[in-house]
């Protein structure tokens, strides 16, 4: 069957590898909606805020985003951490971290987040390469926040270190 039948007959397969051979693991509808519930769930929770935080204006977001997880932190204008989430802390395990759509949905989070503390501007800072830099950019959009600026701030080498010597078999 194709990806589209599977779709339409509500199941989902799953590859899981153990000790050399490939299990197809299949989970119904039912098993898909209560993990999206569980996940909708722990991105909904009631954000507590500080009093002493309540009056920012302006923040940064900083998007680290790797092979295995996206991680958005929310700070001030000095740069002091107001408020992080990482899609793991959101509700996503394993490979799924990895996603852009977890991506997005922290960024969701940190939106509300920002709501509830007043932050209006804020300025997005991209660290690392994964799948989730451009869809937590475009989710803070999507959100209503006054994006300013965004800045790509990856670490390049620019001929630091010498190189190891060529490998010869």
């Amino acid at each position: 069957m194709s990806e589209k039948q599977w779709d339409l007959a509500g199941n989902r397969l799953r590859l899981q590898h153990k000790m050399g051979k490939k299990h197809v693991i299949e989970t119904n509808q039912e098993e898909a909606i209560k993990e999206q519930e569980k996940i909708d769930k722990t991105a909904g929770k009631e954000i507590k805020v500080k009093s002493t935080v309540a009056g920012v204006r302006e923040g940064k977001v900083f998007v680290s985003s790797s092979y295995n997880n996206t991680i958005l932190t929310l700070t001030d204008s000095r740069g002091q951490v107001l408020a992080w989430k990482s899609a793991g802390s959101v509700g996503f395990k394993g490979t799924k971290k990895s996603t852009s759509f977890a991506a997005s949905r922290v960024a969701e989070t940190i939106a509300n987040i920002c709501k509830k503390l007043g932050v209006e501007k804020i300025e997005v800072l991209i660290r690392g390469i994964g799948a989730g830099r451009e869809s937590a950019v475009r989710s803070l959009v999507t959100q209503g926040l006054n994006v300013v600026s965004i800045k790509d701030v990856t670490p390049l080498p620019h001929n630091g270190c010498r190189s190891r010597k060529v490998r010869r078999v």
